[in-house]
């Protein structure tokens, strides 16, 4: 039998590559449709995260054209992971599999067949993984690389080089669901689901039209989003630099007692000033530390939406 699958394309101000993109799509899903590979009753489900441009009007004019086009449109910009998020759990148990992957193109959509078959052999999970980065520049390959060494490193369960292109069977998005945390880190969290997973490698392409969603700052502020979600390790960093404080504190104290036995002069202000700035700015580094640990507390206490939805098209 057939499986039904589900494309989820969260979208952005992507009003510039949204109908390419999304005849792309069609023609691509369309093929597998010929191919037997899933079933008729497959979509496209393009998820406006609070577009400030024309890219929501782009969206219904494509729907009304192509009904196998849905689309969701987010009361405002809930970020890209929650339009991720709410593309899957509002059509959690009406496909059989789901694709969530970026309206840029810069992922291969050709590799989804790839994922399809290995979904038929019994994966539950398919990451795409991105082997050749040759159309990035040195400072992006560098920062991005860097990036997931840095999650490994603090103990966060990604997949190396891979963001958000992956195939999922709803025995997944059932799973998921059950995720409550209104800090999302999704490519963190899949993989602590468990069940047999795959993975398909293809090579980055260069950005067809419009700008990139994820410069430098926005990238820094996932990576500790992502850190501050699944890892404890920076909290122990602060426990071992506070360790490391009283250990030179101890040493100073020797130092100072051993002058005054020797009868040394110590310089007064040097001895002082410099010990105070040095352990009132650790200090400060450890309570700010604490408190964005708290400050997660305080949202996950909260419990706000992750997205609201403010209307579907061509969604039963």
């Amino acid at each position: 039998m057939e499986k039904s699958l589900l494309i989820v394309v969260p979208c952005y101000n992507e009003e510039e590559i949204i109908e390419s993109s999304s005849n792309k799509f069609i023609a691509y899903l369309q093929n597998l449709i010929e191919k037997n590979l899933v079933s008729k009753e497959s979509k496209i489900c393009l998820v406006d995260d609070g577009s400030k441009d024309k890219t929501w009007e782009l969206i219904e004019k494509i729907c009304q054209q192509n009904t196998v086009v849905a689309s969701i449109k987010l009361s405002k910009n809930f970020g890209h992971q929650s339009a991720v998020l709410a593309g899957l759990l509002e059509n959690e148990g009406k496909f059989d599999a789901f694709i969530t992957i970026d309206a840029d193109l810069q992922d291969d959509i050709n590799v989804i067949e790839k994922m399809v078959m290995s979904f038929h052999n019994g994966a539950h999970v398919v990451y795409g993984v991105r082997d050749d980065r040759s159309s990035d520049s040195f400072f992006k390959k560098f920062t991005a690389e860097s990036f997931y060494k840095l999650m490994e490193k603090m103990g966060v369960p990604v997949v190396f080089n891979h963001a958000d292109f992956r195939l999922m069977s709803n025995e997944i998005i059932k799973h998921l669901r059950d995720y409550k945390e209104v800090n999302l880190f999704i490519r963190g969290i899949i993989p602590t689901i468990g069940f047999k997973s795959d993975k398909v490698f293809y090579a980055r392409k260069i950005r067809e039209a419009g700008e990139s969603k994820y410069p430098l700052s926005k990238m820094l502020s996932f990576a500790w989003n992502g850190i501050t979600s699944f890892s404890t390790t920076p909290m122990k960093l602060v426990l071992w630099f506070g360790i490391f404080n009283f250990l030179l504190a101890v040493g100073i104290t020797v130092y100072v007692i051993a002058s005054k036995m020797m009868g040394t002069t110590v310089l007064g202000w040097t001895s002082t000033l410099l010990p105070m700035a040095y352990f009132s700015g650790s200090n400060m580094i450890a309570v700010g530390l604490i408190g964005e640990y708290l400050g997660k507390v305080y949202e996950e206490i909260k419990a706000r939406p992750r997205y609201i939805v403010e209307t579907k098209q061509n969604l039963e």
